[in-house]
């Protein structure tokens, strides 16, 4: 089963994350199925590809709880 999750990069104590789409079963910093957009917590920076995210969710991937709020305070996908 795939899924829509957040993989770890940045340096030490200043961490970045890309958003991908990955196996559900592999490590988080395993390799992705696809890389579909980041998300920098520090600044709140986001930058996400709406047309493959959309594409993902409608084919089955199923979002983490905290990429599913990121997607929500994005508006790309609703409550």
């Amino acid at each position: 089963m795939l899924k829509l999750r957040l993989t770890r990069t940045g340096r030490k104590k200043q961490p970045t994350y890309r958003l991908v789409v990955i196996e559900h079963s592999r490590r988080r910093d395993g390799r992705p199925v696809e890389l579909v957009g980041y998300y920098n917590p520090s600044t709140k920076e986001s930058n996400f590809k709406v047309e493959k995210i959309k594409k993902w969710l409608e084919n089955g991937v199923q979002p983490s709880d905290t990429v599913a709020s990121l997607l929500r305070k994005a508006q790309i996908i609703s409550l």
